[in-house]
């Protein structure tokens, strides 16, 4: 398995052409927003509008109190086939292009590979990973913001602060059948065993990344589906960034994605795969330098 771990492994994938240097927004660029928030969507146009329109709610209220708030929301549209893009675009003309762009991938890349290419065109201090369905209260950037902040003095000033939904398990389980239960268990006993040990929910897509972690992370991920989040937290604790887990409140929106039992099987592959191909070398970390 280690050998198969390691002759099959990719390697380090490029940064994206649209964030390259002078012809788009780019991380490696100094900040230019308080916030970036990135969204990744794939065939969402029933779900994207009730996120955007809570998301952009908020953050134009946030606004108006403090002035010198900025923000911009990055909507990744992820090789979709149905109308994500035109959707997300009357956002765009709603807001302005300067507070809200779509970036459009032709293929399909994954939820990882979608979150990756927001980040790398992000301008933003901080940068939040939001799901399109909005099952998360957008309100609650609030809490993973204080999350951030009791993580000071944050070294090189990197530090990650993930949204969690660990506190409402007993209650989900009570709604989900034993078949699901039973996969949920082993995924977090892999996830606890090969991967990462200190934080309980690995998958929520609310996370909050300091300009300098993202590009650290970012810069060294490899896995573009399911299991990204992992691979992320992976790359933060080998390089020792702090990283907190908070509380958020959440809610199960209709129309997942996520098969239960291919989705669930690949992400174990996955997780085994992080492990095996970082122990062998396959896949090394690398330090980004930021200008």
């Amino acid at each position: 398995i280690c050998v198969i771990a390691h002759v099959t492994a990719k390697t380090m994938p490029h940064e994206d052409a649209e964030c390259r240097k002078g012809s788009a927004p780019n991380i490696h660029d100094p900040a230019t927003r308080e916030l970036s928030v990135v969204v990744p969507s794939y065939n969402e146009e029933n779900r994207l509008p009730l996120m955007m329109d809570e998301a952009l709610d908020y953050l134009e209220k946030r606004q108006k109190q403090d002035p010198s708030f900025t923000y911009e929301v990055i909507v990744v549209n992820d090789g979709s086939k149905d109308q994500t893009a035109k959707v997300a675009k009357e956002y765009c003309k709603k807001y302005g292009s300067d507070k809200v762009r779509v970036i459009s991938l032709e293929k399909n890349r994954g939820k990882g590979g979608a979150v990756r290419t927001g980040v790398f065109s992000s301008r933003g201090k901080t940068i939040l990973m939001a799901d399109a369905d909005g099952a998360t209260k957008f309100a609650d950037i609030e809490k993973v913001e204080e999350g951030l902040k009791n993580l000071r003095p944050w070294p090189e000033g990197m530090a990650i602060s993930c949204g969690s939904r660990a506190h409402l398990e007993k209650d989900s389980i009570a709604k989900r059948s034993y078949f699901r239960t039973l996969l949920m268990y082993g995924f977090h006993f892999l996830v606890w065993f090969l991967c990462v040990k200190e934080i309980r929910d690995t998958q929520c897509g609310f996370k909050l990344l300091t300009r300098e972690a993202a590009l650290q992370t970012f810069s060294n991920l490899h896995i573009e589906r399911w299991a990204f989040d992992v691979e992320l937290l992976y790359i933060a604790q080998h390089l020792k960034i702090p990283i907190a887990e908070v509380a958020v409140n959440w809610t199960e929106i209709e129309g997942s994605k996520l098969v239960p039992f291919w989705s669930w099987l690949q992400m174990g592959r996955d997780l085994l795969f992080i492990r095996l191909r970082y122990m062998t070398g396959a896949w090394k970390l690398e330090a980004k330098k930021c200008n």
